[in-house]
């Protein structure tokens, strides 16, 4: 599986952007994601969580980014979407998607995979 990543950039403190990662399963076709999610690291520091949206679309929230951050997905796509208002210099970082728990079909037969990441994306937001 891979997850594709896109959208990250250069704003100003208060600004938005739009994060947003495909799954594909290169020769196998996926049939079902539980839950996926973004992550971020800044420098010198651990990778956190952010926000993450379950299969039945329960999300959860890092703290820090409630009623600034918005996840969503489409399944029929494959996609988890970030999007990030009111931007705070805080919030620089390398944002990572990630999913859990992937059933992919193979050939003939349903293979259960897990815990896939993105490339990353930079997120700066000046001050």
């Amino acid at each position: 599986v891979q997850l594709q990543a896109s959208g990250g950039g250069l704003v100003q403190a208060g600004g938005s952007l739009r994060l947003s990662c495909a799954a594909s399963a290169g020769s196998g076709t996926i049939v079902s994601i539980n839950a996926m999610g973004w992550y971020r690291q800044a420098p010198g520091k651990q990778r956190e969580l952010v926000a993450s949206v379950t299969l039945d679309g329960t999300t959860t929230y890092t703290d820090s980014v409630k009623g600034r951050f918005t996840i969503s997905r489409d399944n029929g796509k494959n996609t988890v979407i970030l999007q990030m208002n009111s931007l705070k210099p805080e919030d620089t970082a390398v944002y990572y998607c990630n999913t859990d728990r992937v059933w992919v079909i193979r050939g003939a037969t349903v293979e259960e995979e897990y815990d896939y990441w993105g490339q990353g994306t930079q997120v700066t937001v000046s001050s």
